[in-house]
């Protein structure tokens, strides 16, 4: 029995680092494609002239692979994780034309702490979470609702909410996320659909941790003021 015990807890860290090793290259990507966009001002005029493309470009993989995932093979599924990693990190680039050095790099380190907490605490906490999944469809469905109404009344107070809401939200999604990925690799998943499941669970993961940045660096942007004044 313990050494049955001991092999499953194994294979559940096994999953785990796979899925978060998936993750932490995507976020590297991002940040590195991000980072080098925006040092050539070339690049860097042509991806904002062609935001929108990039952008439905983005919604297009991540439907993909969140609808397919499951049934593309790994290494198909792994590079359209990568493609949107990249993707991402050239819409991206514009935050680091926006906002200063300091409000990126705060709100980067704000959201790693808080990620990091998160999901140490959806792996170790016994309550289940399962019940949860529905509240947090429904509050993200708010949450766009709420965003589209504030393109057009622009009400700061409005964006301060709206941005304090995602960040909460991002990190219960994070803890949820967590401990259905546990639950996951504790049902036994293994080989081929193991690899499947750690670059799906990869891209939930990276997800909630971009929205929450993006939300931490708006409140650091509503709090600091705009711009590159550490350049």
């Amino acid at each position: 029995m313990q050494i049955t015990a001991t092999r499953t807890e194994s294979l559940v860290r096994t999953f785990m680092a796979r899925t978060y090793s998936w993750m932490a290259a995507g976020l590297a990507l991002t940040a590195g494609v991000a980072y080098l966009t925006a040092q050539n001002e070339g690049l860097a005029q042509q991806v904002v002239a062609l935001r929108f493309p990039l952008i439905i470009a983005q919604l297009v993989l991540v439907f993909v692979l969140s609808g397919l995932a499951s049934r593309l093979p790994s290494a198909v599924a792994g590079l359209l994780f990568v493609a949107y990693a990249a993707l991402t990190g050239l819409t991206f680039s514009s935050l680091l034309l926006v906002y200063s050095q300091s409000a990126v790099i705060s709100a980067f380190l704000t959201t790693a702490g808080t990620f990091g907490a998160m999901s140490v605490l959806g792996y170790v906490i016994k309550r289940d979470l399962s019940a949860m999944g529905r509240f947090f469809l429904f509050a993200l469905i708010g949450l766009l609702v709420a965003m589209i109404v504030n393109l057009f009344l622009a009400s700061s107070l409005l964006t301060l909410g709206i941005s304090v809401v995602g960040v909460l939200l991002f990190a219960g999604l994070t803890a949820y996320d967590t401990q259905m990925l546990r639950n996951l690799a504790l049902s036994g998943v293994s080989g081929e659909m193991a690899e499947r499941a750690a670059i799906n669970g990869a891209l939930a993961l990276y997800l909630n941790f971009i929205n929450m940045f993006l939300f931490i660096l708006r409140l650091f942007g509503i709090g600091g003021g705009l711009g590159s004044s550490d350049d």
